[in-house]
C-alpha cells in the first residue's frame, strides 16, 4: 500500500511535468544544495545555457523569498543562530516552457503590500519593466525590505509570460500565498 500510494504520487507529479520540487524547511546551504542539483539535471538535459540561468535566477529568488519571508519559521532558542522557514519550490515544464512555482504562508499584514508589487509588475511590459528595475536601483531599499522589491523585479525581467500569483486565506493572521513564473 505504501509502495502504491507514493508511486501514485510519483506518477502525478511525473504527469504534471515536474521535474523537481521540495517542500519543507529551508536554509541557505539548503538552497545552496537544491540549487546545484537543479543545475546539475538541466545540464544533464542539455537545456539552453541561458534558459538554464534565467530558471536557476528565478529559482534562487523565490527560494530566498520564503527563507526571507515565510510566516512559518523555527528558531533555536539555545543561543544558536539558527532560522529555518517552511515553503515549497517546484519546478517543471508545460508547453515547451519551464515554469517555477514557490509558495509559502504569508503573515496578513505583508500581504496587500505584496499583491500590490506583483500586480504592479504583472500590467508592466519589458521595457517598463527594464524602466522600473534601473529606478529601484537608485531608491533606497524599503524600511524591513530585505530586497523583496528588486528581487521581485529580477523575476518578471527573467519571466517570459506575466507573473502568476494568488493568496489564500488561512485564517484572519495568514495567508497561503503561490507564485508562478514561466521560462
Amino acid at each position: 500500500m505504501l509502495a502504491k500510494h507514493y508511486r501514485s504520487f510519483k506518477h502525478d507529479l511525473d504527469q504534471r511535468g515536474i521535474i523537481f520540487s521540495f517542500s519543507g524547511y529551508l536554509s541557505e546551504e539548503i538552497l545552496y544544495s537544491l540549487g546545484n542539483a537543479l543545475r546539475q539535471k538541466m545540464t544533464l538535459e542539455d537545456a539552453n545555457v541561458s534558459t538554464v540561468k534565467k530558471v536557476f535566477s528565478v529559482f534562487v529568488e523565490q527560494a530566498q523569498n520564503i527563507i526571507r519571508y515565510s510566516a512559518e519559521k523555527l528558531s533555536s532558542d539555545k543561543g544558536q543562530s539558527i532560522e529555518l522557514s517552511s515553503g515549497m519550490v517546484t519546478i517543471g515544464t508545460e508547453n515547451d516552457r519551464f515554469f517555477i512555482v514557490c509558495a509559502n504562508v504569508v503573515l496578513a499584514t505583508d500581504e496587500p503590500r505584496l499583491r500590490e508589487r506583483l500586480e504592479r509588475l504583472r500590467s508592466m511590459d519589458r521595457d517598463a519593466i527594464k524602466a522600473y528595475y534601473k529606478e529601484q536601483l537608485k531608491e533606497a531599499p524599503e524600511e524591513q525590505s530585505k530586497g523583496a522589491t528588486i528581487g521581485l523585479i529580477e523575476i518578471a525581467r527573467r519571466a517570459s509570460e506575466p507573473i502568476e500569483f494568488d493568496f489564500d486565506p488561512i485564517d484572519d493572521q495568514k495567508f497561503f500565498f503561490c507564485m508562478k513564473v514561466s521560462i
